[in-house]
């Protein structure tokens, strides 16, 4: 990941909704939401929530998938990862005995 595309997707998470929607389609996967129900789950208007949606899609943090007529999202859980990845690369200078309990940390939730 370059930093643009960090930058990028930083920004479309540093706002309250769309990072409780986010995190909202991580604890999803591999299913993913539909629209309507993200909003439903977040007591957001379908119309804010389209453009909250929106602006996660454009940072490439989250797909979305025609069925019929619902749009169905998904995390991107590839760019999840890159992203952090970008964040941590350089963890404790090379020192891994001092990234281990980041490493530990995310161990346990996946």
């Amino acid at each position: 990941m370059e930093s643009v595309s960090a930058i990028s997707a930083l920004g479309a998470l540093a706002q309250t909704t769309r990072l409780d929607a986010f995190r909202l389609l991580v604890r999803h996967e591999p299913d993913g939401l539909a629209a309507g129900e993200v909003a439903r789950a977040l007591d957001v208007p379908q119309n804010t929530m389209s453009v909250h949606l929106a602006t996660l899609a454009r940072a490439g943090l989250i797909r979305s998938e025609r069925r019929s007529r619902i749009i169905n999202y998904r995390a991107d859980l590839d760019q999840l990862k890159a992203l952090t990845l970008f964040l941590v690369k350089d963890c404790c200078g090379g020192k891994a005995e001092q990234c281990e309990p980041l490493i530990a940390e995310l161990f346990p939730c996946c």
